[in-house]
């Protein structure tokens, strides 16, 4: 097979583990893995059904699918508000002898990663009708989306599963946590009122996004929300109240949203840019005492309130919330922000059997600036340059941050070089990982 050189650019202490690798079999595998997922990848397309995205007609019946497959009622105001973000363009279904049969959506959002837009393909809404189940319309499914979202420049992909391991056969890993608190009334920080205030507001997000953007850039994974999402999916679906929290200088450095009901204050977001805001916020909430007997608020899984409390002996619990999958590695690896300061190259053999296009051995050369070039490594220029091996699954946990190398190389997820495990360690900078919306 005649192989095509292909060039991206962005322009936009471990120790091995047993052996090391031999360079030679190393290459060689990453060359074959290639080659026979492609010739998997021809046999599988001439077996798909008919797959084509729903028209607008057929929105009611996507969404009558959705409903009795995940098992809840829409009201008319849910369905117009559902429907208010569809679009045809971003939902297929799977058509047996012309009926709906299965279906997903692919939403093209934008998240956050290191500060920069990515874009990013949103896999929900993954249902098929009972008499249509076991018969691997799913599977054609997620192979069509994959293909899909590399078309349209969706270098990554995120997904709320429904069970890990199915979505992991398919390339996606469990991706960030949420720490969910439940604290009494009476273990609520009634810290010292500072120098802002705290207004409360309706749902107005021109003064809330602002706020929510800055914050959202410090993490992994956060959505970049538009004015649709923050209409149809955040204020529907976060009843109550909202309060902005504004210091002295007027700036609006915080705010929340939450809701009493049955003498619990559920917490839907709390977002604050400094720890000013931060205790603002939580006197403004403990001051709710009277009317509750307890708070439930979701957080990230870093988040540190138990040690600031007087009284840390609080309900905390981690729950895995997202998957990721990175859709197209060389398109992705040359828009990563990397550590800038030092020149640096190896070589990346990633295997995945989804993705044909994702198999082989890549060449990552990542300047001062911390801008990389990815491009097909070849056995006769690549000479004796650290290298390291995974899984799709684990390039995603690795480049979101989610866990470091040096630990992945530990467990027997990234296998390699210790000058490569090295390498990843320092142009890999590290930042917490969290999605504070579902889709």
């Amino acid at each position: 097979m005649k192989r095509m050189d292909r060039t991206y650019s962005k322009r936009e202490n471990a120790r091995p583990r047993g052996n090391q690798p031999d360079w030679n079999a190393f290459f060689a595998a990453g060359l074959k893995s290639r080659d026979d997922e492609e010739k998997k990848g021809s046999c599988a397309m001439s077996e798909q059904p008919v797959i084509r995205n729903i028209p607008k007609e057929q929105f009611q019946e996507s969404m009558d699918l959705s409903a009795f497959a995940f098992q809840y009622v829409l009201t008319e105001e849910d369905r117009y508000h559902r429907e208010a973000l569809m679009r045809t363009e971003e939902l297929w279904g799977a058509y047996v002898d012309g009926r709906l049969a299965a279906k997903l959506t692919i939403h093209g959002f934008e998240t956050w990663m290191h500060g920069k837009k990515f874009a990013l393909g949103g896999i929900a809404g993954v249902a098929t009708w009972p008499e249509y189940r076991r018969g691997g319309l799913v599977t054609k499914l997620l192979a069509h989306a994959l293909m899909t979202m590399k078309e349209q420049g969706q270098t990554l992909s995120f997904l709320y599963p429904f069970q890990f391991p199915f979505y992991r056969k398919f390339g996606w890993e469990m991706c960030a946590e949420q720490k969910i608190y439940d604290i009494p009334a009476a273990l609520l920080p009634h810290w010292p009122a500072g120098t802002g205030k705290i207004v409360r507001t309706g749902g107005q997000r021109e003064l809330l996004e602002p706020v929510y953007t800055a914050y959202a850039e410090r993490y992994n994974g956060m959505l970049v929300r538009e004015e649709g999402w923050w209409e149809h999916r955040v204020f529907r679906n976060k009843p109550g109240t909202a309060a902005v929290y504004y210091d002295s200088s007027g700036r609006a450095a915080g705010y929340v949203m939450y809701q009493v009901k049955e003498r619990v204050l559920k917490v839907h977001e709390l977002v604050y840019l400094d720890h000013q805001a931060r205790t603002a916020l939580w006197r403004f909430l403990a001051d709710h005492d009277s009317m509750i007997d307890r708070l439930t608020l979701s957080a990230p899984a870093e988040d540190d309130l138990a040690f600031l409390l007087d009284h840390p002996r609080i309900k905390q619990e981690l729950s895995p919330t997202f998957m990721a999958r990175i859709v197209d590695v060389p398109a992705f690896l040359a828009k990563f922000p990397f550590a800038s300061g030092v020149e640096s190259t190896l070589l990346l053999r990633v295997e995945d059997t989804h993705a044909a296009w994702n198999n082989g051995v890549w060449r990552l050369s990542v300047d001062e600036s911390g801008t990389a070039v990815v491009r097909e490594a070849d056995s006769a220029s690549s000479g004796c340059l650290p290298f390291a091996s995974c899984s799709i699954q684990t390039l995603a946990v690795l480049m979101l941050g989610y866990r470091r190398p040096a630990l992945l190389h530990e467990i027997g997820r990234l296998q390699g070089t210790a000058e490569a495990v090295e390498t990843l360690e320092r142009l890999i900078p590290p930042r917490p990982v969290y999605l504070a919306d579902y889709f």
